[in-house]
């Protein structure tokens, strides 16, 4: 079957995916062809730059709709609103799981975004030596020819296990964060988490009221005790943003700021179980090594060991550098211009993702009007203000 052509893909139906796609729609771009039986052919469509959003999983509300169902809204770590629509008031308690989902799905239809779902996208390569030309999109449910292919796919199909010498001698139950449920599942047993981040603390506060617990980190956790330093996350986004511009992996965040003292850091702080232990050397069948020789067992080893950027679907443009990332600047392959790389590297935040959506649509209709940029329209004004 032949490849239809658009003039937009949008790869992700996360926070950054429907970024982009509400800028799209702000900026007279239309769904093609669309969902709802309307002929492509008509006349609007025909005047009117085209996009779709194709989307790998089977409802609304990206890696939301997969978090455990102990993640609360009162807990959720870094939610901000999608553009021009506001999260519904909501329970503290009640399971971000439920609650971002849905406004997901509702978002979607405020929008008429369209999204095609579930649609596993295979490869992204060129069309032709053209450098203008289009970029094909090759999917389980047929082929696009591009203009410019917007990734949004993020992270959260690449749960990240890191190399532990045994661990598949391991008699118990190996899990990533990824595939964690409950703390009920746990009762009773001992679970070494390993990891620094965020998740790794949330986990451990939960999970040692039901299990006993042994946290381990690669390195030295860095605490700070000061409040959210905007000035300092700054910094480290533009330390994030140097990376992918040279084309080295991304890393998260966090990684450079280091933690802060968050509401279950200071729970099980005040419990006793925030205690730091230097990563083990070996996973034996019962337990794990730590450096010292000693033995320390474990039923369950929990890897809170974060995740990497999914794009094995774009290998076919051959971006990747010694390294092992995509060189980017602003959102923009700097390799290939005609893809933009969004929720990746600095904008991995939901308010950078937002930014980085807003920002690769605005380069897009740049580049259509001849990359005139005299003065701001009305549409850039509202934009700048959100």
């Amino acid at each position: 079957m032949e490849a239809q052509p658009v003039d937009v893909v949008v790869i992700g139906a996360g926070q950054a995916g429907l970024s982009a796609a509400y800028h799209l729609r702000r900026r007279g771009f239309v769904s093609h062809p669309p969902l709802d039986g309307t002929p492509a052919s008509s006349a609007r469509d025909a005047d009117s730059p085209s996009f779709v959003v194709l989307d790998a999983e089977a409802a609304p509300g990206g890696a939301w709709q997969h978090r455990w169902a102990s993640l609360r809204m009162a807990t959720v770590n870094g939610i901000h609103e999608l553009p021009g629509f506001p999260v519904p008031p909501a329970d503290p308690a009640a399971p971000a799981s439920e609650v971002l989902p849905a406004y997901f799905a509702a978002y979607e239809r405020r929008f008429d975004l369209q999204v095609r779902r579930p649609v596993q996208v295979r490869a992204v390569g060129r069309a032709d030596d053209d450098p203008h030309g289009r970029l094909i999109v090759e999917t389980d449910h047929g082929d696009w020819a591009a203009r410019y292919v917007i990734n949004a796919t993020g992270t959260w199909r690449r749960p990240f296990w890191p190399h532990s010498p045994g661990a598949e001698t391991f008699r118990g139950r190996q899990l990533h964060v990824h595939d964690y449920v409950s703390a009920d599942a746990f009762a009773g047993l001992r679970v070494v988490i390993v990891g620094a981040g965020i998740s790794a603390v949330q986990l451990l506060e939960e999970i040692s009221r039901a299990a006993d617990t042994f946290w381990v980190t690669r390195r030295e956790v860095r605490w700070d005790a000061a409040e959210f330093d905007t000035a300092a996350r700054v910094a480290a986004i533009a330390g994030v943003e140097e990376r992918v511009r040279r084309g080295d992996p991304p890393g998260s965040v966090i990684s450079v700021t280091g933690q802060h003292w968050t509401p279950w850091a200071r729970a099980a702080q005040a419990r006793g179980v925030l205690v730091r232990h230097p990563m083990f050397t070996a996973v034996e069948e019962h337990g794990v090594r730590m450096p010292d020789g000693t033995f320390e067992p474990a039923d369950v080893i929990l890897w809170a060991t974060g995740f990497r950027a999914d794009i094995a679907h774009l290998a076919p443009l051959r971006l990747r550098t010694a390294a092992g990332g995509i060189r980017v600047a602003n959102g923009r392959a700097t390799d290939e211009p005609r893809l933009f790389l969004i929720g990746y590297g600095p904008s991995q935040s939901t308010v950078g993702a937002n930014r980085a959506g807003r920002d690769a649509v605005r380069a897009i209709v740049a580049d259509r009007s001849g990359g005139a940029t005299r003065g701001l329209t009305a549409t850039d004004a509202a934009e700048r203000a959100t």
